[in-house]
């Protein structure tokens, strides 16, 4: 494409007997152009419109006479091939969840931006069609029928182009698509500010493809919904609390109550290390330290988050990653107080450990899902907890035990360095998450605030 700045404009020419009487006439390099249209206030918003992209610097394409931003436009690829190409990109060094979760926000932005018209598909089925159809890479695609070919052959035709979204209006009609579920409702704003920063990359990259001259988003006024990082003290647990639940879980299962038996360890080991449930899950024996009396070590290097066979490079429903936050084989050692010891000496003595070590398995052998230890830890919260704390937030995922452990050695005044080391976080994500649950040190203050200010009025 062959641009140039010079450009000259005529005015507006008026030929009666033409269908479309007023023309827009201008010159690029000696090269004349015309559009033509049927009012003369038509004409002039046309001439408006080319004459900004002039004064505003932008260069001309030399043949058809168009700014270089409207030839982008015209020549763009849909946001669905854009899409495509970026998970493509991504794909071999994503970890499984987060190409899941890529192709998971691409979808919904695919889904909602397209031309309106008749046969449109239901919301649902486009971005059902995006997620196993269309955008992962073709090898993890599935088998596709006629009816399904339907939803994919209109999204192909119907895909806008990656260009309107130089416009802001077409950039806002983007990003309220990603705030809507399946059912129309509003979505938590975690979910939101996890696809907005999806699309904001995808948009980075369409810069990068030379597709928009800059980044929409990053300029676009659009109120974000406002995100709870911090950990909600209702879902705390206490020690004894903890302990009761621990019990409970012996009696949980259909086969002689087994199946909550061999977790015991795993929710303990939860609790006690504020290891996340994909680490624990994996432990080696060869990853313990189990005296006779005393503290022990966990040894904290490899985490088998539930992705789907999709996502990962094994076809495994699990997938094999290093710890969060830290270098591939990384590990993080953390000491367990005796209680969780002798858990962990109690079960390896009951249950023995699998082929590789591991110490909890499912009845075949493998990774326990997270659907089956979720589903024995809801059991146990009814037999241990009131129903007033069943209706409640306490504990009510497995993952709140991590919660509570860290919540605990704050409260008990373990430095912050040390309780994010052995939580894996860093110090200021542990202040940022855990600010409310540090009861402890508020009623140690109020006592010093009472102590100063007396029992009695007056």
């Amino acid at each position: 494409m062959t641009t140039t700045y010079q450009v000259r404009f005529w005015e507006i020419a008026h030929w009666k007997k033409k269908a479309r009487p007023y023309g827009v006439r201008w010159v690029t390099e000696g090269k004349q152009h015309s559009e033509w249209f049927v009012t003369k206030a038509l004409a002039n918003n046309r001439r408006s419109q080319l004459m900004q992209a002039a004064r505003a610097g932008e260069a001309f394409d030399v043949e058809s006479g168009l700014p270089a931003s409207e030839m982008r436009r015209r020549n763009s690829a849909t946001l669905v091939q854009l899409a495509q190409e970026y998970v493509a990109m991504k794909w071999p060094d994503q970890a499984a969840n987060s190409r899941r979760s890529t192709v998971d926000a691409l979808a919904t932005a695919c889904a909602a931006f397209v031309v309106d018209g008749p046969a449109r598909p239901s919301v649902a089925a486009l971005r059902r069609m995006l997620t196993v159809h269309v955008l992962p890479p073709s090898d993890r695609r599935d088998e596709i029928g006629d009816e399904d070919r339907l939803v994919v052959d209109w999204l192909a035709k119907s895909s806008r182009p990656v260009g309107d979204l130089a416009e802001a209006s077409a950039a806002r009609e983007l990003l309220d698509g990603l705030a809507r579920n399946l059912d129309g409702k509003v979505a938590a704003a975690t979910v939101i500010g996890r696809k907005r920063a999806v699309v904001h990359n995808l948009l980075a990259f369409a810069v990068e493809r030379e597709l928009l001259v800059s980044n929409p988003v990053t300029h676009l006024r659009w109120k974000r919904p406002k995100r709870v990082e911090q950990v909600d003290p209702r879902v705390v647990i206490n020690p004894r609390q903890a302990r009761e639940l621990f019990v409970v879980l012996s009696y949980v299962g259909r086969r002689n109550a087994t199946r909550g038996a061999h977790l015991v360890g795993f929710f303990a080991g939860i609790y006690y290390s504020a290891a996340r449930p994909a680490e624990m899950i994996n432990i080696r024996e060869t990853d313990c330290k189990l005296p006779e009396t005393g503290w022990g070590e966990l040894t904290l290097w490899e985490s088998r988050p539930a992705a789907g066979s999709r996502w990962t490079d094994s076809g495994e429903v699990h997938d094999r990653r290093g710890l969060k936050h830290r270098a591939a084989r990384e590990a993080r050692i953390v000491p367990i107080p005796p209680a969780l010891v002798l858990s962990l000496r109690e079960h390896i003595d009951r249950f023995g450990v699998g082929a590789d070590g591991r110490l909890f398995r499912s009845p075949g052998g493998g990774v326990v899902g997270s659907a089956t230890y979720t589903r024995v830890w809801h059991a146990a919260r009814e037999l241990a907890l009131t129903p007033a704390q069943v209706a409640s937030p306490l504990a009510a995922r497995p993952y709140d035990l991590r919660h509570a452990a860290v919540s605990t050695w704050l409260n008990a005044g373990v430095p912050a360095a040390e309780v994010a080391e052995r939580a894996g976080h860093s110090v200021d994500v542990l202040n940022k998450v855990y600010a409310k649950c540090l009861d402890g040190q508020r009623d140690a203050i109020n006592e010093r605030i009472s102590a100063v200010l007396g029992s009695r009025l007056g």
